[in-house]
This record gives structure tokens, sequence and C-alpha cells, in this order.
């Protein structure tokens, strides 16, 4: 799934990238809405919240909102560049690396978070959208701009969209195309919404509070590894079936 760099992308990888992808930020966006009670997967409130500042001349009160908008920027901007920065490098596996960084920022939040608590909630809210910006990043360039898994406004409108060209069969004749790509979405949907139910679940009724986002960490490591043995296994079964052609030559 995240070995794509050499190969077309299929509908498949993105399905598995947008069940593990938008699970992991739902979860995300609730525990961090439970404990900040503020929206740390998406920036779009934060920027109107920063503008109605500005407006109100009170310029010093809307930084940290900018400060909620920049992190959620560096982290696509630091995702994109990485991923840039080692792609001629072999021996990487380039999406990897900020899938780790995003598993790691998930962890220290976790552990700063829980024995701290609210002494720094500004740090832990950009912390958290720096994250979510390198989680957007990455799985946008996996999957060629088709999944998005932070936020669901742009996917419930590319829904719509798409809903609406199953009335017209004449215009939009490709509907296995269209079909697949409503499936898509809504798998995003749901499971952000599946994540969401889990991390509200754990933070309030397991007490788990902002020990949930090891949660999501775990996901994603466990993710990573059994892509890493899926991988493996395929270019054993190549090997073996070269094996087995030399051999009958």
């Amino acid at each position: 799934m995240y070995s794509l760099k050499n190969r077309r992308v299929t509908m498949k990888d993105n399905l598995r990238l947008a069940i593990v992808l938008s699970f992991v930020a739902g979860i995300v966006n609730v525990t961090g809405f439970l404990f900040l009670k503020q929206l740390t997967t998406n920036v779009t409130g934060h920027f109107a919240l920063f503008i109605n500042d500005v407006a109100n001349l009170e310029f010093w009160h809307g930084t940290i909102y900018f400060l909620y908008i920049f992190s959620f920027l560096f982290g696509s901007f630091a995702s994109s560049f990485l991923i840039e920065f080692f792609r001629n490098n072999n021996r990487i596996n380039v999406y990897v690396i900020p899938v780790i960084i995003e598993s790691l920022i998930l962890i220290f939040v976790a552990i700063i978070a829980s024995i701290y608590l609210t002494t720094f909630p500004d740090l832990i809210a950009c912390l958290l959208l720096f994250a979510m910006g390198l989680q957007n990043s990455y799985v946008t360039k996996v999957s060629d701009a088709v999944v998005r898994t932070t936020h669901l406004t742009g996917l419930f409108t590319d829904l719509g969209i798409e809903l609406s060209y199953l009335f017209f069969k004449k215009e939009y004749p490709n509907r296995k195309k269209i079909k697949a790509s409503i499936r898509l979405r809504v798998y995003i949907i749901s499971f952000f919404f599946l994540g969401g139910l889990l991390g509200g679940f754990a933070y309030s009724e397991l007490n788990f509070e902002m020990y949930t986002l090891i949660l999501a960490a775990v996901i994603l490591i466990l993710n990573l590894l059994f892509d890493g043995m899926r991988i493996k296994v395929k270019k054993l079964r190549n090997y073996n079936y070269r094996r087995k052609i030399a051999y009958k030559k």
C-alpha cells in the first residue's frame, strides 16, 4: 500500500488507504476535541475564527488560530518534502517516513498530555494538526489525489456530485467507475465515523483519555508491518514462480 512509487495505484490500494487512515483520523479527531475542545484534524473552523479575530482587530488573540493553520500547512509541507527528497533512493520506502513520524507524534502527544494535562493545550493542538497535515499530504500523494482522510467537507461534496451522475446515464456512461468512486468515499466517511466512535468510547468509557492516541499510532504501525509482510510474501511468490519457469525451461 505504501510501496506504490513505481507502479500504478489501483482502487483496491486506495480502499486500503481509505479504511486505515480515515479510521485513524476519526480517532484523532474525537480524542483531540474531547481533550482540547478544538478541532485537530482540519483547519476550516480555525480559519473562520482567525478571520473573526482579525476583523475585530484582536490580532494577538487570533495568532493562536494562525499557528493552528500553519501547523497543518507545515505538516503537509514536511511530508511532501521528505517524500520528494528521498524519492530517488531505492533503499528507502519514501511513504513510510511520514507515517513513522506521525505515529511518533501521536505517542509523544499522548504521553505529554497525560502527564502535564492541560498545561500546554496549544502546543498539543499544533502537534496534532501537524500530524494530520502529514497524513493528508502523504495519502494524497500515494493515492494520486484520490483519497482524503482528515476532513469530510470535500468528501461529502464529491459524494453528492457523483451520486447525481447516476441519474444521467447518457452523459456519464462509465457507471462502474462512478460506483467505485462512490464506494470509496462511503468507506472513508464510514471509517472516519467508526474511528470517532472508538476514540470517544476509549477516551470516556474506558478512561484512556489522551492515551487513546496510542491506539491510533498502533494501528498505523501494525498497518506498516502488515504492508511490509505482504510485499515480502509477494516478492517470494514471484521469485518462486520465476524459479519454477526457469526449471521447466
